[in-house]
């Protein structure tokens, strides 16, 4: 299973310490880092490329810092994904015939393509509000196994 890239996660981490915050309140990356633990580089490279983007306001100065200028309802996961990481492709295939070496014999493209198109459907509907405001779930059962058999079922 692919994980989330840990870029995504310190942006994730920023946005709702930020989103958590008085809105005019300016927050530092430094701030972000002390407050909840991330590495301050990579944090402050996203926070950086979240206000380059325009999710995020920079003010410069010795009371400076981040806030949002986006309502996170109006922005989904997938535009932080591809903010942050780039476009998004699932398997080597679907950046070009370039980069994979099965590219000519492989039964199984059409297939990566359609589950590409789905996760990316899902992600343009799940907002960074719904996503960063969700209550916390047991996290054994998010996912069961079925006793029929090797496939998992979401519990919701």
């Amino acid at each position: 299973m692919n994980k989330l890239n840990r870029k995504v996660e310190y942006a994730l981490v920023a946005l709702k310490y930020i989103n958590d915050r008085a809105p005019e309140q300016l927050i530092t990356a430094k701030e972000v880092v002390s407050a909840t633990g991330v590495p301050f580089d990579a944090t402050a490279r996203v926070m950086q490329i979240m206000g380059q983007k325009g999710l995020l306001k920079s003010e410069q100065g010795a009371y400076g810092g981040y806030k949002l200028v986006k309502d996170l309802s109006t922005v989904s996961f997938h535009e932080l994904l591809v903010m942050i990481l780039g476009p998004l492709g699932l398997a080597k295939c679907l950046h070009g015939e370039e980069n994979c070496d099965m590219i000519q014999t492989c039964n199984i493209q059409n297939p990566i393509v359609l589950l590409n198109e789905k996760l990316i459907d899902f992600y343009k509907g799940l907002s960074l509000f719904e996503l960063l405001n969700q209550r916390p779930q047991k996290r054994a059962s998010f996912f069961e196994t079925s006793t029929n058999s090797d496939a998992l079922e979401v519990k919701r």
